[in-house]
């Protein structure tokens, strides 16, 4: 039985990218700003990481096979579009596991281990995925420099976003009396990467003007 609710499109993924990206943002405004306390930070990062995920999990059945024939070498190779989707999944599920931890965690132990490794995991996961998304790019293109290209834009801005959540774990990491090393700098790289990731999923929706016009 079909059950078209269920089907991923690239209008889903992006959509559920930019919630999950939203909850981030409004999550880190809340420690930026003081709106409130850290427990309503945690619940909003827990929501999106699950947004993030089913956006992932999307991207990757939308991405096609992982193996491409080619004429040279072994004759078959990984696909770059595949290998991006795969890794930032993988970040996606780290980010599962730092954002449920962090609702439960009570020792300095806990934060490290079960709170910031994967965290830090998560944000290497999704740089060592944007480098793809340039590799993939440039396979489908034949070039960097494409600014009339939604893809283009969207391959920088997801960049920024991945590096500015490398910079926010770095901040992120726990010190031997539980506190972080730098609680503004986690924040700030979080919500700017979050908002990176919200305008990038954002200019890939299929329904707009630039896109359809691209097809």
């Amino acid at each position: 039985m079909r059950v078209p609710f269920l089907a991923p499109t690239v209008t889903k993924q992006s959509v559920s990218f930019m919630i999950g990206s939203a909850l981030f943002a409004a999550g880190t405004a809340v420690g930026i700003w003081d709106l409130g306390s850290a427990n309503v930070t945690n619940v909003l990062c827990f929501v999106g990481a699950w947004f993030f995920t089913a956006a992932g999990l999307m991207q990757l059945i939308l991405s096609g096979n992982a193996i491409v024939s080619v004429d040279y070498g072994a004759g078959k190779m990984l696909r770059a579009v595949w290998l991006a989707a795969a890794i930032q999944s993988l970040g996606t599920i780290l980010f599962n596991i730092s954002t449920s931890a962090a609702l439960t965690a009570k020792t300095v132990r806990a934060e490290e281990r079960l709170v910031w490794n994967p965290d830090a995991g998560g944000s290497v996961a999704f740089l060592i995925s944007a480098v793809f998304v340039y590799v993939a790019y440039y396979r489908e293109h034949g070039q960097l420099w494409n600014p009339r290209d939604s893809g283009w834009w969207g391959a920088h801005i997801n960049m920024i976003g991945c590096i500015a959540f490398a910079i926010s774990a770095v901040g992120a990491f726990v010190l031997t009396n539980g506190s972080a090393e730098d609680a503004a700098v986690a924040n700030w790289g979080t919500f700017i990467g979050a908002l990176c990731f919200f305008v990038a999923s954002m200019i890939a929706l299929p329904q707009l003007a630039w896109n359809r016009r691209n097809t």
